[in-house]
This record gives structure tokens, C-alpha cells and sequence, in this order.
């Protein structure tokens, strides 16, 4: 079986690395707003590079970085870059994120996350993804220190989270002088409860446009603001 994962302008390989394309990477590549037009981007905990790469395909950022501290999973995630048609402006650290925001000078007009985000053990039997889905391998404190001091005056950090986490996310973001301006609760179907918030953050407080998305009617049958917002990527849409 062949595990890579095609869209319409690259492919990821992921045979190796630990978290595989899902519904949440794709959620927060297209809904992260580059209405600022943001020249340079970073990727945290970046896995296979998907989240860069569908923002290289949106955007023409001429700085496009990631960083990722699991080997195999940076390793996959520089071939997904070199193989992609964007390789020139993507570039990815092998690093974990606390050491990488002491060490950067740099500062990022877009940040973006989809972080680990199970606070006790896992248990399942893929280690080395129980690892990238532990809350424990990248807390929001060391997570949301890090954005304050690496994100520029003027820029927008976006993450994709449980819903269960949004208020301690946000209370802690908050105490870094990071405030709410999008925030989109995500639910499965139009019964189901919702699971997931794609927020988007800034260094001033303001109104938030809170709105919610809902993927599917029923099973494969797709509404159509999720196709409108990930049509640009999927083969099938």
C-alpha cells in the first residue's frame, strides 16, 4: 500500500513520520488568513510539512520555516519540501521548539500550530505518534512563549486544538499578550458535538469573529463551506 498522500499541486510522503495527513492539518492550511500578506512564516512541530506546504501554495511568503524535533518526521518532512514546487522558500530546523525560540532571531509576520495535544499517557501502539499527540512534548506555556517572542508586532498566530482546550488555551495565550481576533469551533455533523477550535491570535485585543464550521451532512457528503475551504486541495472536490 502505498502511503503517500497526493493533493492537487504536492504530495506528501509519510511513511515514516509519526502523525499522518489528517482532517486537522488540512483545516488549519486552509483556514489560516494571509489577508496581511505575510512575507515570512513559521511552522511549529511541522511533522510531514503539510501545513507549510498548503501555506507556500496560498501565499508568496518568501520565507517559509518549520521546525520539528522528531528525526524521521523532520527528515520526511525536508524530501516533502525538496519535492514539492516551492523548495526554494521552505526550510525546515531539526530542533525542538523551546530551544529553536531561544536560539532564532528572526521574528514571523505568521506562526501557525496544530500542537500535540493529549495531556496523559496514550498508550497506543505507535510510540513515537503517542509522543507527538502528548500535550507533555510541547506545553502551552512553552508553545504560546515561544509565539510571543518570535511573532512580529503586526502578526497573526493560528493553531487547530480540542475544544475542550480552548479556554485554558486561550487564558494562557492571553497572560502572553496574545488575544483571540478568529475563532472557529469545528463539529463533525451537524448532530455531533464540537471537537475541535481553529483560533487565531494577536498582540491586540479586540473583537473576535467567532464562527462554526460543520465537515460533513452525513458520511462523505461534504458541506459546502468545508469544500469551499479545502477545494483548492483535495483531488475530489
Amino acid at each position: 500500500m502505498n502511503p503517500d498522500f497526493q493533493f492537487k499541486e504536492f504530495r506528501i510522503r509519510q511513511e515514516r513520520s509519526a502523525m499522518k495527513v489528517g482532517t486537522d492539518g488540512v483545516l488549519l492550511g486552509a483556514w489560516t488568513s494571509l489577508s496581511h500578506h505575510p512575507d515570512t512564516i513559521l511552522d511549529i512541530g511541522a511533522g510531514t510539512g503539510l501545513i507549510a506546504l498548503m501555506l507556500a501554495q496560498r501565499s508568496a511568503a518568501e520565507t517559509i520555516d518549520a521546525v520539528e524535533a522528531e528525526g524521521a518526521a523532520f527528515e520526511e518532512c525536508v524530501e516533502n519540501f525538496e519535492a514539492s514546487p516551492w523548495g526554494d522558500r521552505l526550510f525546515c530546523y531539526h530542533a525542538g521548539f523551546a530551544d529553536f525560540a531561544e536560539e532564532i532571531e528572526d521574528r514571523y509576520e505568521l506562526i501557525v500550530s496544530n500542537p500535540p495535544y493529549f495531556e496523559s499517557q496514550v498508550g497506543g501502539a505507535d510510540p513515537a505518534r503517542d509522543r507527538a499527540r502528548q500535550l507533555a512534548a510541547l506545553p502551552f506555556d512553552v508553545l504560546l512563549g515561544g509565539v510571543a517572542q518570535l511573532l512580529a508586532p503586526k502578526g497573526r498566530f493560528s493553531a487547530i486544538l480540542p475544544f475542550a482546550a480552548e479556554g485554558v488555551f486561550l487564558q494562557e495565550a492571553e497572560s502572553r499578550g496574545l488575544y483571540p481576533s478568529r475563532l472557529t469551533r469545528v463539529k463533525g455533523n451537524p448532530t455531533a458535538p464540537v471537537k475541535r477550535s481553529l483560533i487565531e491570535c494577536t498582540r491586540e485585543a479586540g473583537p473576535c469573529e467567532e464562527h462554526t464550521l460543520t465537515i460533513e451532512w452525513e458520511r462523505h457528503q461534504y458541506t459546502p463551506e468545508y469544500t469551499a475551504l479545502t477545494r483548492d486541495f483535495y483531488l475530489k472536490m
